[in-house]
């Protein structure tokens, strides 16, 4: 499974997390192979609140800041590029914020939020119990590819 990333910094707060490039590729890697992607390209875009917010509003309708933004590329027939598989936008203060909340590291939540945009663009949703269950199977199944624990088990949720 090949997938080519292009990763866009438009906020220094990445800054603070080192090696986010890196980490961004070996996870979409990871969760391309696991997820059974075909072979496409993915624009990760490491961004603030603001941004998040702004597109939140206008995609969705809500006025507030989000960790993760998943707009995958229109199916079947895709605008430009036929191999695009759609565009993931994170915000740092959000995801910051979460990540001590849980008690957990940035870069595993990071690595979490990677994992679940990229499972959006390839088609998974959590609208229904027996989707949000499939795609957090698979978000667990990837993680612990990559060497972390269950993003979703009680004493990471505080249950």
């Amino acid at each position: 499974m090949k997938v080519s990333l292009d990763i866009s910094v438009p906020s220094p707060l990445w800054r603070r997390l080192p090696r986010a490039r890196t980490v961004a590729r070996e996870t979409i890697a990871a969760a391309a192979e696991s997820g059974g992607a075909s072979e496409g390209g993915v624009s990760v875009c490491l961004a603030d609140d603001a941004a998040l917010r702004a597109l939140n509003l206008r995609w969705r309708g809500l006025d507030k800041p989000t960790n993760v933004l998943s707009f995958p590329a229109p199916r079947p027939s895709r605008r430009g590029d036929p191999t695009t598989l759609g565009d993931i936008a994170l915000a740092y203060e959000t995801l910051a914020r979460e990540a001590k909340d849980l008690g957990v590291p940035l870069a595993d939540h990071y690595r979490h939020l990677l994992t679940h945009g990229f499972l959006h663009l390839i088609g998974y949703d959590h609208e229904t119990d027996a989707e949000a269950e499939l795609m957090e199977a698979l978000e667990t199944k990837i993680l612990t590819r990559l060497g972390l624990g269950d993003p979703y088990a009680p004493e990471v949720l505080g249950g």
